[in-house]
C-alpha cells in the first residue's frame, strides 16, 4: 500500500468514527421537553434586606437544569412580567439552533409579557454551564437575579469524576439596596453593589454545606454577576474544570479567582474535620451594606463534629438542597428548589 493509500484508509477510518460517535450520541439521547416561567418577585438576601427580582419559575437563583449530553433539550418560557425578557443558554453550543441563542433583536423578538417563547437546542457542551435573561443584562442580570445553573453530565466523565462523592453548586451575585424597590432603575457603571450572596443569600442567611469524612467534594463555581476570589479554610482545591471543560492539567489552589460569567470546578478531597469557613479574599464582598461578617460567605461542616457556643448556624432550619446536592442526583429534568422561591408580587 503507498503513502496515498495508506492516507485515504486513516482519513476514512477518522470518517467512520466520527459517524459511529455521532450515531452513539444521537442513539442515546433524549428527548427533554420542559417549561418555565417568569414572574415579578420579592426575594430576601439578607436580614433586613429584600429585592424585587425576576424570578426564572419564581426564584432566585433559577431552577437547576439537569441533563445529559446528546440530550434534544425543548424549553418553553412563558413571562408573566410587565417587562420583555429572553433567555441565554451560556456555553452552550447551539450548533446548527442559533435561533435558539437568546439574544433580543439578533436571534428572536423579546418575549412580551404575557407571550411565550420556545427554545430547541441539543445539549451538545457539557459540564458547568449557566442561563440568564440577555434583555437589559445589567439590570436584569446584574440585580434582579435573573440566572440559574445548567449542568450537563458528560458520557465519559474523567477519572476524578468518577470518585466525586457529592456535588455543590456556588453561583456568586451583588446587589444594590438603593435601586431594590424599583423595576427599570440600575445597573449602571460606578454603581454601588453593596450586598453579596451566594445562591441569592448573604451570609449569616446561606446554608451550612455538611459533609463527612472521605468525601470527594466537587464545588461548581459560577460568576454569575460579579468577580470573585474563592476560597475553602483547611484544604487545597484541585481546579478541574473551566467554562465546562476539562483541564488537560489540573492544579491545586487554595484561592480560586473567577471574572463574571465564569465557572470554574473543583474537587476537594474532605480529610481534615472540622467547622471551615469558605469566602471571597475581595473584602468588600465579606459585607452586607458594609457590616462585617456577611455576603459571600458559607460554612463546610464535617459530620460528629461539636461546635462552639454561639455558633452562627447553632439550631438552623437546615435546607439540605440549598447548594443543589440533593437536586442533582435526580434524572435529567429542569429541579425547582424551595429555597430559593421568592414572594410574589401583584
Amino acid at each position: 500500500m503507498n503513502e496515498r493509500d495508506r492516507t485515504a484508509q486513516y482519513l476514512g477510518q477518522l470518517m467512520l468514527a466520527s459517524t459511529l460517535t455521532l450515531f452513539s450520541l444521537h442513539s442515546s439521547a433524549e428527548h427533554v421537553s420542559l417549561e418555565m416561567t417568569i414572574e415579578e418577585i420579592e426575594v430576601e438576601v439578607a436580614p433586613g434586606f429584600k429585592s424585587k427580582a425576576f424570578g426564572f419559575n419564581g426564584q432566585v437563583p433559577g431552577p437547576l437544569y439537569h441533563l445529559k449530553e446528546g440530550d434534544d433539550v425543548e424549553v418553553t418560557v412563558s413571562n408573566f412580567t410587565t417587562l420583555t425578557h429572553t433567555v441565554h443558554w451560556h456555553g452552550m453550543y447551539q450548533t446548527g439552533t442559533w435561533e435558539s441563542d437568546g439574544v433580543p433583536h439578533v436571534t428572536q423578538h423579546p418575549i412580551e409579557p404575557g407571550e411565550s417563547h420556545t427554545y430547541r437546542f441539543t445539549a451538545d457542551k457539557t459540564g458547568t454551564l449557566w442561563y440568564h435573561c440577555h434583555v437589559n443584562v445589567s439590570e436584569h442580570v446584574g440585580l434582579r437575579g435573573m440566572w440559574g445553573p445548567l449542568i450537563v453530565d458528560p458520557k465519559e466523565p474523567t477519572p476524578i469524576e468518577q470518585r466525586v462523592t457529592k456535588d455543590a453548586i456556588l453561583m456568586f451575585s451583588g446587589w444594590n439596596s438603593e435601586v431594590a424597590d424599583t423595576y427599570g432603575e440600575g445597573g449602571h457603571p460606578g454603581e454601588v453593589i453593596n450586598y453579596f450572596s451566594i445562591n441569592g443569600k448573604s451570609f449569616p442567611t446561606t446554608q451550612p454545606l455538611r459533609v463527612k469524612e472521605g468525601d470527594v467534594l466537587r464545588l461548581r463555581l459560577i460568576a454569575a454577576t460579579i468577580p470573585v476570589a474563592f476560597h475553602l479554610h483547611g484544604h487545597d482545591m484541585l481546579v478541574t474544570h473551566k467554562d465546562g471543560l476539562p483541564l488537560p492539567n489540573p492544579y491545586p489552589a487554595d484561592v480560586v479567582p473567577l471574572a463574571p460569567g465564569e465557572r470554574i470546578d473543583v474537587i476537594v478531597e474532605m480529610n481534615n474535620p472540622g467547622i471551615w469557613m469558605t469566602h471571597d479574599h475581595i473584602e468588600h464582598h465579606t459585607t452586607n451594606n458594609g457590616k462585617e461578617h456577611g455576603g459571600s460567605m458559607l460554612v463546610v461542616e464535617y459530620e460528629g463534629i461539636e461546635t462552639i457556643e454561639g455558633y452562627d448556624f447553632e439550631g438552623v432550619d437546615y435546607e439540605p438542597d440549598f447548594y443543589m446536592s440533593e437536586s442533582l442526583k435526580q434524572p435529567s429534568g429542569l429541579h425547582d428548589i424551595e429555597a430559593f422561591k421568592g414572594e410574589l408580587l401583584e
